[in-house]
């Protein structure tokens, strides 16, 4: 945790002083030219007019002098800056940091499962994991079988299903044909298969055209794990689309009457994998909701669940502060594994750097690069040590705090946490991102007030009443936990209301 979070401003004052060594302070409310601030005791007048969550200098910055927010290096001046001048894009420059790692010397043992801690009810699976929905999955193994499993899925719209079967819900994607062979076609096939048997899904189909790389014998075939709850399926051999969508609809009747005979169960919140994600963000997205996503994280890793970090774009520049906290060297490495391959990656293309990270949005809610963003962005990680590096859409099975190799993308980050295993997503937001998942309950979680006030259809909680002095982290962070238990046990959340069905995955290589 890059704050203290007993030591979280109340929002008393128009601005909000992060760290005592912090060059700059933010604007709690926007502060009009020629106001008086009052900072830890320091009066200044506003220069310029500082719009909300923006940042304003406390102290004189020459040419070339470190800006600090967090107690962190988040630039360079790129001329003189002036005691109530507005810091931003205009005067503070994005630099690539060389950061001293701090390696772990020992070994942090995995947290245990606590007894007669809180539970929650859900579905329990036969390889122990624990679903949070019951839904019945209709996944394309390419864009070729795309439309017929959305028809597949929409044929149910007018129908009323039992109780306790959640949907059916269709997968479609533009990937699976015209990979290379490899790494990219390897990726797919990874979080396909972690959508098949994913604990929140009850049974699925897996449905190709016939002739495209991605096979389904792949997820069917020899070597793969035999299911009464996966079936499979090619329009070629079926009758093309609407024969494929009546052999479809008799497999999923049987799906559904088996679905229907499960009932939740009271399993211990160690049975979660949460996954942590951020969208839209803004400068208050690091004082309010990620601090206080942070606190529920460690409250679940204590009781022996997993926390599930992502987006390597928003940990670079923050990743000492990682380093620092891994389980021991080996996790160290595996992380800064991630930041080097992702910079391979980038390096690609030819003009791209991380800091093409902050979108525009980011920028008017006052974070002026990825560095910003990033020390803000693994705040939702809380203080507990980072027990386990994956990959992208790998399977979670380590308790605790870990990360996942994914991009900063929204909708393909949560893909790949939700291939990974991730039960239930939390979702941070400043400037009002509306996603969600086929099979995931995503809670999102505003940042600030006003875009809780604009988007309340959208949003499941309010951590702006940090900033406004009405609440603190620490109760945020509990009251996230709570829904969490709710949401866990089938309360719906304002995504899943919406119907919001988002699914994207990564694709890393060249279309052929």
């Amino acid at each position: 945790m890059l704050l203290d979070i007993a030591k979280l401003p109340t929002a008393e004052n128009s601005a909000i002083h992060l760290h005592p060594t912090d060059d700059i302070a933010v604007a709690r409310v926007p502060v009009p030219a020629g106001a008086e601030l009052r900072v830890d005791g320091v009066r200044l007048v506003t220069r310029d007019a500082i719009p909300a969550g923006h940042k304003v200098a406390l102290r004189a910055i020459q040419p070339g002098e470190l800006v600090l927010r967090y107690g962190q290096t988040i630039g360079r001046a790129k001329s003189a800056i002036a005691p109530g001048d507005h810091v931003h894009t205009h005067n503070l420059s994005f630099e690539e940091l060389h950061l001293n790692y701090e390696f772990p010397a020992g070994e942090t043992p995995f947290p245990q499962p606590l007894q007669n801690g809180p539970t929650f009810l859900g579905y329990l699976r036969e390889d122990g994991r624990v679903g949070t929905r019951n839904y019945i999955a209709v996944v394309a193994a390419s864009n070729c079988a795309a439309h017929t499993a959305e028809t597949i899925a929409r044929s149910y719209e007018d129908e009323t299903l039992p109780p306790g079967v959640d949907g059916i819900v269709a997968f479609p994607h533009g990937e699976g044909c015209a990979h290379s062979m490899g790494p990219d076609l390897d990726q797919l096939r990874r979080t396909l298969g972690g959508v098949l048997v994913h604990p929140n899904v009850s049974a699925a189909i897996i449905l190709g055209l016939g002739c495209e790389t991605n096979q389904i014998d792949h997820y069917l075939g020899p070597g793969a794990p035999s299911s009464d709850r996966l079936a499979g399926l090619t329009l070629q051999s079926s009758g093309g689309t609407r024969g494929t969508v009546d052999a479809s609809r008799r497999q999923i009747a049987r799906f559904i009457e088996q679905a229907a005979a499960e009932r939740r169960v009271e399993m211990p919140a160690s049975k979660i994998v949460l996954g942590l994600n951020c969208g839209g963000s803004d400068s208050f997205s690091g004082i309010t909701a990620n601090p206080a996503l942070g606190y529920c994280s460690d409250l679940l890793a204590e009781l022996g669940g997993t926390a599930v970090l992502a987006e390597t774009t928003e940990i670079f520049g923050a990743e000492h502060l990682l380093v620092k906290r891994a389980r021991n060297r080996q996790v160290a490495e595996k992380l800064l594994a991630c930041i080097r391959e992702y910079k391979h990656y980038i390096g690609r293309f030819d003009g791209s750097s991380f800091d093409d990270n902050p979108s525009p949005g980011n920028k008017a809610g006052g974070l002026t690069n990825i560095i910003e963003k990033s020390l803000g962005a693994v705040a939702k990680g809380g203080t507990s040590p980072l027990m386990e590096v994956y990959d992208y859409a790998e399977s979670v099975t380590s308790p605790g705090f870990v990360f996942m190799n994914t991009p900063g993308y929204d909708p393909v980050s949560l893909t790949g946490l939700a291939a990974g295993g991730c039960n239930l997503i939390a979702f941070t937001t400043g400037r009002g991102s509306a996603i969600g998942f086929p099979t995931i309950p995503v809670i999102k979680i505003a940042t600030n007030s006003n875009t809780y006030r604009r988007m309340t259809d959208n949003m499941d909680i309010n951590a702006g009443a940090i900033s406004d002095g009405e609440s603190t982290v620490q109760k945020v962070g509990r009251q996230i936990f709570d829904l969490i238990l709710e949401a866990a046990s089938g309360r719906r959340t304002c995504a899943e209301r919406l119907g919001h069905h988002e699914f994207v995955p990564w694709r890393i290589g060249p279309v052929m």
